[in-house]
């Protein structure tokens, strides 16, 4: 086939030798702080888009073209849930207090996968200790790689 023939979106690609960013096959739970992330990612992608166009560097255009298409196939795919209020067993968009058997308690809030920080105390609906954690109470006890976590605390409210 004739190179005349390719996509430019291939060719955009090409140039920057970058792929597409892979989605997730899991369902894209969203809370509303992940949610207003995605839309501002999407905001600050077409300003820089709008940008690269204009000084016509086409290496950039292929990359944020690349993030846009990525922001938008999870915008269109978010599902927006909500922790029901006073629910005493563990859901999406709580936060939850372990303590481990050394006494270390640790907190996480249970987000969305692009919404997850580890390092800022949230973690992805789809990881081993969100899986572990649904559907349990305080007083219950998690087991993540061998080790045993105890439920002493339950919050609906965006602590993190």
């Amino acid at each position: 086939m004739s190179r005349a023939f390719t996509r430019e979106e291939d060719s955009e690609n090409a140039i920057a030798g970058v792929g597409e960013r892979p989605i997730s096959t899991h369902r894209n739970l969203v809370t509303e702080r992940g949610l207003a992330m995605i839309e501002d990612n999407l905001a600050d992608l077409r300003d820089m888009l709008a940008k690269a166009e204009r000084k016509g560097d086409r290496e950039r255009i292929a990359v944020v073209s690349r993030d846009l298409r990525y922001w938008t196939a999870r915008r269109e795919s978010a599902e927006l849930s909500v922790p029901e209020p006073g629910s005493d067993v563990v859901r999406f968009g709580m936060g939850v207090t372990l303590e481990g058997d050394d006494g270390k308690k640790v907190h996480w809030r249970i987000v969305g996968e692009d919404e997850a920080d580890p390092s800022k105390g949230s973690i992805s609906h789809v990881s081993p200790m969100a899986v572990a954690l649904f559907g349990k109470k305080v007083g219950d006890v998690a087991a993540v790689n061998g080790k045993e976590w105890e439920i002493v605390k339950l919050s609906d409210k965006a602590e993190n």
